[in-house]
């Protein structure tokens, strides 16, 4: 098997300064020109999850309410998988390009969270106009700006 060098090129922070990402200095120039875009698909590393048997797992008991049972791990966005690699779509609140920092409304990373990649979100690119998925998860919100706004304590099986 293949191996490849994944490097973090930031950290995500949360604190009571709100949510960012504080790139590495090396990776400030990157920065150039990104003022304009309103979202950022942000890359990164499910680093509380990186050993070997997170990284074996391939299914999941669902955590959805309506889904299935068991899941195998590319139906899910668990952190457990082969490769802990998470995507987060995310709205910019703020640029400092002086200090590397982008401002997050939200990202679904902890404090502390490896960054691997950032790129622009671009409708072009990135929008699908009619998703499909299955039955058990085509009643939630249809886009990033209303699921703040859901309840999702009726989706998990859990508490939120």
């Amino acid at each position: 098997m293949e191996q490849f060098t994944v490097k973090s090129i930031g950290t995500v922070r949360g604190d009571d300064h709100g949510t960012r990402i504080e790139l590495e200095k090396e990776f400030i120039p990157a920065l150039k020109n990104l003022e304009g875009f309103g979202y950022i698909n942000v890359l990164w590393w499910f680093h509380q999850s990186d050993n070997p048997a997170s990284r074996s797992k391939l299914t999941e008991k669902s955590p959805y309410k309506a889904s299935p049972d068991i899941l195998g791990t590319f139906a899910t966005r668990s952190p457990e998988r082969p490769n802990p690699i998470a995507l987060t779509c995310a709205y910019i609140t703020y640029l400092d390009f002086e200090k590397g920092i982008i401002g997050l409304a939200f990202i679904d990373a902890e404090d502390g969270t490896p960054v691997i990649d950032i790129k622009p979100y671009t409708p072009s690119l990135d929008r699908v106009e009619n998703p499909i998925v299955p039955d058990w998860c085509a009643g939630w919100p249809k886009n990033v700006e209303t699921s703040g706004d859901f309840d999702w304590s009726g989706v998990f099986n859990f508490p939120i």
